[in-house]
């Protein structure tokens, strides 16, 4: 895959020097919106009632949530309508590790995260083969699978009742019972899996899946396989996701079939849209926003919590055509090569 050259602007006196991309450029402005933001986060318990806490807990792990599925939307070009089936596998892994064996959050997080990408592997060879809108009724229909297998296992999942009586999170063998220490051990835990997730994105694996969502027959014909790129993000997203169903099992301590649904997978859909595909951080704050709508104000709203979101979208779509990060990008110009001054070559 070529390497687009920076764009080369003329200096005061005439010279030739390169541009830095935007992204380099504004890259230490970066780091310290995050660190604030991390700091503030960390804080929260300490200004913030136990209710309030366990709010912004469960928008952290939507959030996670939401970027294993940008790895999939906004990386790839893989729309899915499946995802929350990783979920559920993962908090329904960590709920039954939690029971049987060991309530030691870092075991649960990882056996869950083991369990979403071993069972996204499993699937994922039949159904990156395909794409478009059959790749999207392939995920449908895998998600309803699942969903209705969480039913029908009522012996290992609790059926419709639900998973329940999940201990506690212990670290160490302490257990976490008070919310604020729970919010820290998720944040810390989602912290590490958006690095991670990052680090994805930014390194050249991404950059070939980038490739392949804008023009996969010309990185074929570079020789790259696609099939094989697809598959291991397809894989890695179902792993960060069930990574996610783990920190929900350990924080609300019930898992019901529910969470690995259409109505979930479409929820986070919603919000990578709303955020703004492709960018990580834009769909974890629209995660943020569709818990904040059906858990906070949806309530207050006699059960019209949907069509609170229902609003919120249209107007998104209408506004932010692009998703809240969008907006980063009409900050700095539209991307691409700038036109070079009068009198420069």
């Amino acid at each position: 895959m070529s390497v687009e050259s920076p764009p080369v602007v003329s200096t005061a006196d005439g010279a030739m020097t390169a541009e830095a991309p935007p992204r380099r450029r504004n890259r230490p402005l970066a780091v310290v919106l995050g660190l604030a933001l991390l700091a503030v986060l960390a804080a929260v318990p300490l200004f913030v009632d136990p209710f309030g806490t366990n709010t912004v807990s469960r928008m952290l792990v939507f959030a996670l949530f939401a970027m294993s599925l940008d790895l999939l939307v906004g990386l790839t070009g893989l729309p899915s309508l499946g995802h929350a089936a990783w979920f559920g596998i993962g908090a329904y892994t960590a709920g039954l590790v939690a029971i049987h064996w060991t309530a030691e959050g870092v075991v649960t997080v990882l056996a869950a995260a083991v369990a979403g990408a071993v069972a996204a592997a499993a699937t994922g060879w039949l159904a990156v083969r395909s794409g478009g809108v059959f790749f999207l009724m392939l995920t449908l229909a895998i998600g309803e699978l699942v969903h209705q297998l969480a039913q029908s296992l009522s012996s290992v999942t609790g059926g419709s009742n639900g998973l329940f009586g999940i201990p506690s999170v212990r670290i160490a063998g302490t257990p976490l019972t008070l919310a604020g220490y729970v919010y820290w051990f998720v944040l810390a835990v989602v912290v590490l899996g958006a690095l991670c997730l990052w680090l994805v994105a930014a390194s050249p694996f991404g950059s070939v899946l980038r490739g392949i969502r804008d023009n996969e027959a010309r990185m074929r014909s570079l020789g790259y396989s696609p099939f094989r790129y697809k598959y291991l993000a397809f894989a890695i997203a179902g792993g960060f996701a069930g990574l996610a169903g783990g920190l929900f099992a350990g924080l609300v301590r019930i898992v019901n079939p529910s969470d690995t649904g259409f109505t979930t997978s479409a929820l986070l859909l919603l919000a990578v849209v709303l955020g703004g595909a492709g960018s990580l951080w834009g769909p974890a704050l629209g995660a943020a926003v569709v818990v904040l709508v059906r858990d906070t104000f949806g309530p207050t709203l006699d059960g019209h919590g949907p069509l609170l979101l229902g609003l919120v979208f249209v107007v998104a779509v209408y506004l932010l055509p692009r998703g809240v990060a969008g907006l980063a990008g009409l900050r700095r110009g539209a991307p691409g090569r700038r036109r070079p001054r009068e009198g420069s070559s």
